[in-house]
């Protein structure tokens, strides 16, 4: 009785490869700088600085073309009109505040941060006397000492998202593209109505173009 063997791929694959022979011969021999530069080229370029040469070229060239930087703060650059920055508190022309004290931003906002406390006019309708966010701590502080004034608005713990803007039936309260207020003390980063009203009335003319002049199918709220 015949055994058939069978043979394993990789026994083919071991037959296949040829044992190598010692010494090699100069036809077995690979040379890893055949292809490369040769030893003239290489002192050429070493003697003539060609590399570096190449290096300054492309400084050079760099150095002609417009900047692509600007020197920043005595520079600055157009900001887009959806930006949202400062907060502030817009007026009629004729004066008069707009808020109505609904309460809708301070109902939307996810911080939980707005607090508005409102009271009747003469008319019957309703006037905001403090409008902004205030801290718990501040509650304290006022039950203790009560030569502080009291502070209206917080605005290291908004988050900027716009979305008490987008709630405002009447664009009262907004956020202006002014992005530098930086204040060295986080008392001055307390802000009262009072405070608001003013950066409305100061950005007015830039508030009213961003809102008005834009499409209002490309406006950022509506």
């Amino acid at each position: 009785m015949s055994v058939v063997q069978r043979h394993r791929p990789q026994d083919t694959h071991q037959q296949n490869i040829a044992t190598p022979t010692f010494p090699l011969s100069s036809n077995d021999y690979v040379n890893p700088y055949k292809d490369g530069p040769s030893a003239l080229d290489k002192a050429a370029h070493l003697f003539f600085f060609t590399e570096i040469a190449r290096g300054l070229w492309i400084v050079m060239e760099n150095f002609f073309r417009e900047p692509y930087t600007i020197r920043y703060p005595y520079e600055k650059g157009p900001i887009s009109p959806r930006f949202r920055g400062e907060h502030a508190l817009r007026r009629y022309p004729t004066g008069e505040e707009r808020c109505i004290a609904c309460k809708l931003c301070e109902a939307i906002c996810p911080a939980q941060a707005i607090t508005i406390e409102s009271e009747a006019r003469e008319d019957g309708s309703r006037r905001t006397t403090k409008y902004g966010k205030r801290l718990l701590s501040q509650f304290f502080e006022l039950a203790i000492t009560c030569n502080h004034p009291p502070i209206d608005i917080d605005m290291t713990k908004c988050i900027y998202c716009g979305f008490c803007q987008e709630a405002c039936p009447v664009d009262a309260i907004v956020e202006t593209a002014n992005q530098e207020y930086a204040t060295e003390t986080r008392e001055e980063l307390l802000y009262n109505k009072e405070k608001l009203l003013a950066n409305g009335d100061r950005a007015e003319v830039e508030i009213a173009a961003n809102i008005y002049a834009v499409p209002l199918a490309d406006h950022v709220y509506r």
